[in-house]
């Protein structure tokens, strides 16, 4: 930065001294300031009161009178017409022109002088014409990308001899650092494994969802072998300009191999890396001769010059197979989301440096964050820190981390929106009826929350809390979860006979669950059978002419499914709302009144109990033992219920 700066204040000087010698060259031109005018000169050379007089003769019609007044110190100068001026001064006495003292001389122009300044200001404006080019093309100060750059790589190399980024930065990933560690053995001592005729894999694919740690991974590879680093995105490669791509990879691979052992990071490889023949440009698309490229590049990467190629997508389904076979990307490390263990010793690295409160319980708090990842965490102590200033606190505590938590899962609330009675009323039974299924059903999680305070683009929500980590969904679980997408709508109908256009994201969810478990996960009558693809995306050219791989009966017969599945939801949802109507009343009425009650407040008003109405009860989101325990005591409650009321009507059919 400071060399750019060095270099345009050099230019500037440059530019300034070119102006001001035009400048200079521009007032030679003898451009007079003019004190008396030509008439008060011809009247005081009549009289007599010119002292002296210089007269200069240029070779146009144009001369340059200097004068001074008898008594006056002052010089004035003028421009006269050479042969009028010429006519005049012989029409003088000769006494005057005796009694004067009177200076002649013919002015000489240089030639060179004109020439100069035209050559000056070609120049100056070729000057800056490059400067601008080469200012846009990110060349200014000596960057080394000049007019004629566009063909280098973008990649920035570092170089990290402290080793600031190590695999101790990288917490939750323990299988997939052991399955990197051999290449950072290999590039402090490739001796060991040449011995023996081990080839090292030329590349590493890390694949995974987005926020994993797939970037810090590679940067830890480099930090541990304190190597060049050379990153890059596979955006970086395309350009409008043909052959652009093409020349960066070559560019990039030179650099390496250069200064080599090295390490090249690719980044959303998928960018530049998908199937050939999907685009319309067919294979004389632009993107497609840059794969080609690197495809030859990672071919003559010899198998021993010290330089490995790693790269991170979330989409390998769409990169080609040329690409991913042994040879090229040798091996792929899949980085998932971490489980509760990673979880754990993520949150410690990204609490290190944040004052803690003693009741904060970092495992406890991965224990209710399944599903979270890398990012997802660091967002959430970031969040819960930012609450702890805003709050002038002086150290994070699990209040602030608990309503950091609801910030990411579910928005900020909108307390000063406007809500009318009738939408805030149709609100409440939406959601305690989305609330009230959740805690009838044992296969989804039990109830954190329910609020009809407007949060994002909703107008209330219901926040139910993980219980666990899960490897699998069963179908009854993908049920229930349907059953509960539907509660909202069943409950508008049941009590205003009438439904609102609410459910349309909740319909959506569970129309998409429905066909999963029909097409994908083969959960129907149509037997365990693999429907369509698993292409998400219809790439222009190849797919065009893709047919699906089953009959117009089988897609009516998927349809059919669908909808059974989703109708008979929507009857269980109802069944269930209807026999604990009054609880579905009486929690309405309630949240109408405080717009936010918690779990434990809604596990109670299912009890018949009392709650405090005058303010919100804080329950912690981390306390999942207690809601637990209550969700299981409910449970054996409704049981117990359950056999005394089926007792009776075995005693009653005895009697009879």
């Amino acid at each position: 930065m400071k060399g750019k700066m060095k270099g345009g204040m050099l230019y500037l000087i440059i530019v300034g001294v070119l102006l001001i010698a035009i400048l200079f060259g521009a007032n030679q031109n003898f451009a007079p300031k003019e004190q008396l005018s030509l008439g008060q000169l011809m009247t005081n050379l009549s009289e007599g009161n010119v002292d002296q007089m210089t007269v200069r003769w240029s070779g146009d019609d144009i001369a340059y009178v200097t004068f001074s007044i008898k008594g006056s110190e002052n010089e004035s100068t003028i421009p006269v017409v050479q042969s009028e001026f010429a006519e005049y001064l012989r029409t003088l006495p000769n006494d005057v022109i005796a009694n004067m003292k009177l200076d002649s001389y013919v002015q000489q122009q240089s030639m060179f002088w004109p020439i100069f300044q035209i050559v000056i200001t070609i120049g100056m404006f070729i000057f800056i014409m490059v400067f601008f080019m080469q200012q846009m093309q990110g060349g200014g100060g000596g960057g080394g990308r000049g007019v004629m750059s566009f063909g280098k790589s973008k990649a920035k190399m570092t170089v990290d001899d402290k080793g600031s980024t190590t695999f101790k930065d990288v917490a939750g990933l323990d299988e997939e650092k052991e399955e990197v560690s051999e290449l950072v053995d290999f590039l402090k001592n490739p001796r060991k494994y040449t011995e023996i005729g081990a080839k090292i894999p030329k590349g590493i694919l890390l694949v995974g969802p987005p926020g994993t740690g797939k970037t810090l991974l590679a940067k830890a590879v480099a930090g541990e072998a304190q190597v060049p680093f050379f990153s890059i995105s596979g955006s970086d490669f395309v350009e409008m300009f043909v052959g652009v791509g093409a020349s960066r990879v070559r560019d990039l691979f030179e650099q390496a191999k250069k200064n080599s052992p090295a390490i090249v990071f690719i980044d959303e490889i998928d960018a530049v890396g998908r199937k050939r023949g999907a685009g319309l440009g067919g294979g004389h698309d632009e993107r497609e001769q840059t794969l080609n490229q690197l495809l030859v590049e990672m071919d003559g990467f010899g198998v021993n010059e010290g330089g490995i190629i790693i790269a991170a997508t979330n989409r390998a389904d769409i990169l080609d197979p040329a690409l991913l076979r042994p040879g090229r990307f040798d091996r792929q490390v899949v980085v998932g989301r971490p489980d509760v263990k990673g979880r754990e010793a993520i949150l410690k690295v990204h609490a290190k440096g944040k004052p803690l409160n003693e009741d904060i319980d970092l495992k406890v708090v991965a224990r209710t964050t399944p599903g979270f990842t890398g990012a997802d965490l660091a967002n959430l102590m970031n969040e819960a820190a930012l609450l702890t200033a805003r709050h002038n606190k002086r150290a994070i505590d699990m209040e602030e981390v608990q309503k950091a938590f609801i910030k990411i899962a579910v928005g900020t609330e909108k307390k000063s929106h406007v809500v009318t009675e009738k939408e805030k009323r149709i609100t409440a039974f939406h959601e305690v009826g989305h609330a009230l299924i959740h805690e009838l059903l044992d296969d989804i999680d039990p109830v954190h929350s329910v609020s009809i305070i407007p949060t994002g683009f909703a107008g209330g929500y219901t926040m139910p809390l993980p219980r666990e980590d899960r490897l699998y969904r069963t179908k009854s679980a993908m049920l229930d979860e349907i059953v509960s997408l539907l509660g909202g709508r069943a409950a508008e109908e049941i009590t205003f006979g009438d439904i609102t256009t609410g459910a349309s994201n909740d319909i959506e969810r569970a129309t998409q669950i429905a066909r999963d478990m029909v097409t994908k996960y083969g959960m129907s009558e149509l037997g365990p059978i693999k429907f369509g693809d698993e292409q998400e995306e219809v790439f222009l050219g190849r797919d065009f002419s893709h047919q699906r791989n089953y009959s117009e009966d089988v897609a009516t017969a998927i349809d059919q499914h669908i909808r059974a599945i989703v109708e008979n939801a929507y009857q269980r949802a109802k069944q269930l709302l209807n026999d604990n109507i009054d609880i579905l009343n009486r929690a309405s009425e309630i949240l109408i009144i405080k717009e936010k009650i918690t779990g434990h407040e809604f596990r109670k008003i299912m009890r018949g109990e009392e709650i405090n109405m005058e303010k919100v009860e804080e329950q912690s989101i981390f306390n999942f033992d207690e809601v637990e325990k209550e969700a299981k005591q409910f449970f054996q409650e409704e049981a117990k219920l359950e056999e005394a009321t089926h007792q009776d009507v075995m005693d009653e059919d005895e009697e009879i």
